[in-house]
């Protein structure tokens, strides 16, 4: 089945306090969507890329050079309707999805990699690091500790997460019947609707971060220049 990157590129730049949405900020060069897109366009196994977004914009400088963007579709008010989307496309052909948010512009081939490679053997998959902080749980007024999880089997989600489509389209169809249904994040789906399917946990790393405030663009800006040097 082909790999299709699925990059999501809705976010906008509220929390960042930036009236251009965040992906197309420019940082060391080149918009944050160039440096996403530029990764999954070089790495060897990715077959094509669809792009899911909400703004209007003039894609010129970013997409249409690349022969990978097969698509590039409208998302929604929610991440979810940006893998609706994305789903709807690819509805008629069984295909192994790599979904990556476009505001991850530190992801790796090697990142990528663990996804696909997983997506052999499993039927989804997060990249994720382990947490290195303690966490808590709040009580139902987040005042006060409920209960302090054992850091040792905690996790820190990132993208991309891969999905084979029917399993993912399985899970959406079942999710959309539920009244109370919410979701930031497919695997949440799946483990919520399709609970017998295992999640393969997958490596990431500590600097595929992702670009939501103002103290991150200069990280983001130090970390690329170095990858560039």
């Amino acid at each position: 089945m082909k790999n299709i990157g699925v990059i999501l590129a809705g976010g906008s730049g509220r929390r960042l306090g930036s009236e251009l949405p965040k992906q197309f900020i420019v940082i060391a060069g080149k918009t944050v969507l160039a440096h996403t897109l530029h990764t999954f366009e070089k790495h060897e196994r990715i077959d094509e890329i669809i792009l899911v977004e909400i703004y209007q914009c003039d894609w010129s400088s970013d997409v249409c050079s690349s022969d990978l963007v097969k698509h590039i579709v409208p998302g929604g008010k929610e991440r979810y309707h940006s893998t609706l989307a994305a789903l709807n496309v690819y509805k008629d052909e069984p295909c192994h999805l790599i979904i990556h948010d476009a505001v991850r512009l530190l992801v790796t081939s090697r990142i990528i990699d663990h996804v696909i490679e997983a997506l052999e053997s499993h039927a989804a998959c997060t990249a994720a690091i382990p947490s290195t902080d303690t966490i808590l749980q709040s009580d139902t007024s987040r005042q006060f500790v409920d209960n302090i999880p054992d850091r040792s089997t905690l996790f820190q989600v990132q993208t991309p997460q891969g999905f084979h489509s029917d399993i993912l389209t399985e899970a959406y169809n079942k999710a959309l019947s539920d009244p109370e249904f919410f979701s930031t994040d497919d695997c949440g789906v799946v483990k919520r609707y399709l609970p017998e399917t295992p999640i393969k946990i997958t490596q990431g790393l500590p600097f595929n971060i992702k670009l939501t405030y103002k103290e991150d663009l200069s990280i983001i800006e130090r970390l690329l220049l170095s990858e560039l040097k």
